[in-house]
């Protein structure tokens, strides 16, 4: 089965052509980074505009790498949502034109489903297991005894983790977006400032970030303040191993209570090297953990043609034209 995935959820145009599920053959990705940079952060109004014009080459491209024709297409699988409605939109109606004018099935796919189906590429998955789904806009975890079988067990109560990064970036001065840029320095640094560790309770699979988020805010002004100079690489170490200290033994500590031995890890954050480091780290004997490569845990249309085709055989109940985005889309169980 070919599927074809389009993904333009944020700042993000891409089309990808996937062969059941695996099989890679295109997949096409038009960054606006560069362009939001200046801003400090995605502005949706010039995203969605964006997408209006690259869209049309993103398709061309997608299928002159992958070698196959529109009529070779078994499957449109689109983003519907979440996401910035105006960025959405775009990808939704382009896969709506493309599956009327090649009469092909068309199926819409939740952004996060994606995430997590990103690891499915390289990885199998093994039921039942638990996943870290980490990105700019969530931070869940996620028991699944079968595909698209999805519980949400916990979940930040503020800042996604992703946010928090961004936020404490900017507060000490490092260009959007800041995740990456915390990430490498962090591993420049040592853990010498000591900041909170915010498990809520022995009980919560839930997490929060805005309290660590403002513990940085806090030193930065107060040694500011005291004429102190601030060292960022330590800094972000510090914060970084707060948030994946966190993260990990909270994800194990859900796993041992379901009796769980598979762990994947998903979203945007997932390309964190300290997360990686500290889950193969700690990982306990006997247990699977399986993060996807750089490649895929970004936003992109492989994930989504992998989900939709995953979807697909769980579900085979197709969208009509009267697909819609949906900005606040629920993650719901196939």
């Amino acid at each position: 089965m070919l599927v074809l995935g389009i993904e333009s959820s944020c700042d993000e145009t891409s089309v990808a052509i996937v062969r059941d599920g695996k099989e890679v053959l295109a997949n096409v990705i038009n960054s606006q980074i560069k362009i939001h940079e200046r801003f400090g952060g995605v502005v949706p109004e010039v995203a969605s505009r964006h997408h209006v014009y690259q869209i049309s080459m993103v398709f061309e491209e997608a299928f002159k790498v992958a070698g196959v024709k529109p009529e070779d297409i078994d499957l449109v699988a689109v983003t519907e949502g979440p996401g910035l409605i105006g960025s959405l939109l775009i990808g939704v109606n382009a896969a709506k034109v493309f599956a009327m004018m090649y009469k092909k099935p068309l199926i819409g796919v939740h952004h996060l489903a994606g995430h997590i189906y990103a690891n499915a590429i390289e990885h199998e998955m093994k039921f039942p297991l638990i996943a870290l789904l980490v990105s700019g806009g969530n931070t869940e975890l996620i028991l699944m005894k079968d595909h698209f079988n999805f519980e949400i067990i916990g979940e930040t109560l503020d800042d996604a983790v992703g946010e928090a990064y961004d936020k404490v970036a900017r507060v000490v001065g490092l260009p959007y977006p800041g995740g990456p840029h915390v990430d490498r320095l962090a591993h420049l640094g040592k853990d010498t400032y000591k900041l909170p560790r915010v498990y809520l309770d022995d009980q919560s699979f839930n997490f929060s970030f805005s309290g660590l988020k403002s513990a940085v805010i806090n030193l930065v002004h107060n040694m500011k303040q005291r004429g102190e100079e601030v060292n960022v690489n330590d800094l972000c170490a510090s914060f970084q191993a707060s948030v994946t200290e966190v993260l990990v033994n909270k994800t194990f500590a859900l796993a041992k209570c379901q009796r769980v031995t598979n762990i994947i890890v998903a979203g945007g954050v997932s390309a964190n090297k300290g997360l990686k480091e500290r889950f193969e780290a700690t990982l306990p004997e006997g247990f699977n953990l399986c993060i996807p490569s750089i490649k895929y845990c970004t936003d992109n249309a492989a994930m989504i043609a992998v989900a939709g085709y995953y979807q697909y055989l769980k579900n085979p109940t197709l969208a009509d034209l009267t697909l819609n985005a949906n900005a606040s889309l629920e993650l719901e169980s196939k």
